[in-house]
């Protein structure tokens, strides 16, 4: 009886570290499959006409300075990007700024959202915040 008992014990112990590996698989599969989708949406931005080529790098620049950088971007070219690229950035800069200011961030999401009718670009992603940022 001792013998059946601890096979038991055993088969489900077996059974429960597979559980647990395979849930942990499951969740390294979807973090990973986010990881791409949010790359993925950064080369299709990046792709998006009204951006002079010489200012990508100045872009990418402001960008590894996250929220601040983006605001003295936006500040200094604003005036010389179109959108859909300029919406787009603009939303990386919502996104940014939300936490430290969500007054600002919600002020420039409706601008934004004013701007994009239903057949730019960038539309989805404006749908995707507009919940947040209301």
């Amino acid at each position: 009886m001792k013998v059946i008992i601890a096979i038991v014990i055993v088969v489900g112990v077996c059974m429960g570290v597979w559980e647990i590996y395979t849930y942990w698989e499951d969740v390294q599969q979807k973090k990973h499959e986010k990881v791409k989708a949010i790359e993925a949406q950064a080369d299709a931005d990046r792709q998006l006409p009204g951006l002079a080529a010489s200012l990508e790098g100045p872009l990418e620049a402001a960008r590894r300075q996250g929220a601040t950088g983006l605001r003295q971007f936006l500040i200094r070219y604003g005036h010389t990007i179109k959108d859909p690229r300029l919406a787009s950035i603009e939303l990386d800069f919502v996104v940014l700024v939300a936490r430290e200011n969500p007054a600002e961030a919600k002020t420039v999401f409706a601008r934004v959202e004013q701007r994009i009718n239903s057949a730019s670009p960038v539309y989805k992603r404006v749908e995707q915040l507009e919940k947040t940022y209301k």
